[in-house]
């Protein structure tokens, strides 16, 4: 099988797993400029086609939203594949090295805070979905 193909259907699952569970993917530096501008809470996840990205960050960022308090707007960008939007993703990220996968919680623009790899890598989505949430009642408000 080619690898560029197989890689191909992984990626193109991993973007279905998550605009399904309610993300909006940003996949341009105009979609990054435009999402990241808006005022209020926005989580920013991280994707990759690595195993604790399917594993772990996929189904608790999908399972973290389904709560009394959460951002304001959800969205996605893809390490890997759409290069020039998850750099500038990064960008405002200040403070943070790159990591994929991640979350960031950002206001107004702003980052407020991470969930790194390291918080996520080795952990189960249980746990990952306790930090999301506890970050949501620390700085977001009630839906």
């Amino acid at each position: 099988m080619d690898f560029n193909l197989f890689m191909g259907d992984i990626a193109e699952s991993a973007r279905n797993e998550i605009t399904q569970a309610g993300f909006e993917e940003l996949r341009t530096t105009d979609d990054v400029k435009e999402a990241l501008s808006d005022e209020g809470t926005t989580l920013v996840m991280v994707n990759s086609t690595c195993g604790c990205a399917g594993g772990v960050a996929r189904p608790a960022a999908a399972s973290a939203i389904h709560y009394d308090k959460r951002p304001n707007q959800l969205v996605t960008v893809f390490a890997g594949q759409d290069r020039e939007a998850t750099e500038l993703a990064r960008q405002y990220f200040e403070g943070y090295e790159p990591s994929s996968p991640s979350f960031a919680l950002l206001k107004d623009g702003q980052i407020l805070k991470m969930v790194e790899r390291h918080e996520i890598e080795g952990h189960s989505p249980v746990e990952v979905v306790n930090k999301l949430q506890g970050l949501f009642d620390q700085y977001c408000e009630d839906i």
